[in-house]
């Protein structure tokens, strides 16, 4: 892939994955925790496993950068994450803060694992 193409591309995978995490954003009812972090980052955290595992070996690291580094890249957000955890503590909720960072680098975790045994599986 010609590389003014990949960046282009890149970019609007990119625009792709942050709509898509405001969707998730929008349809994830406001609650006492920061869920729709959870889910984007978890949801990313599978699909990179995916992506790395099946999508590099067949189409390409040109094509897997697109995918990982555009709209994952934008999709998923440690920013975000670390500041609902500030936010947590800061309220006094020091608890649901280590819940939350527990949960997240779990559930995140055994999600790119997972993705990633799914991505083998498929390669023939």
């Amino acid at each position: 892939m010609i590389a003014v193409v990949r960046l282009v591309l890149i970019g609007v995978a990119g625009a792709a994955g942050a709509l898509c995490r405001l969707g998730i954003a929008n349809l994830v009812a406001a609650r006492t925790l920061p869920v729709a972090t959870l889910v984007v980052n978890v949801g990313g955290a599978f699909a990179l496993g995916l992506v790395l595992a099946w999508v590099s070996p067949r189409l390409g690291p040109a094509t897997a950068s697109v995918v990982s580094v555009g709209f994952l890249g934008a999709f998923t957000t440690f920013s975000t994450f670390a500041m609902e955890t500030v936010a947590l503590h800061q309220s006094g909720r020091a608890g649901a803060a280590a819940g939350y960072v527990a949960v997240s680098i779990g559930l995140g975790l055994a999600a790119a694992v997972a993705g990633q045994h799914l991505g083998r599986s498929l390669l023939p």
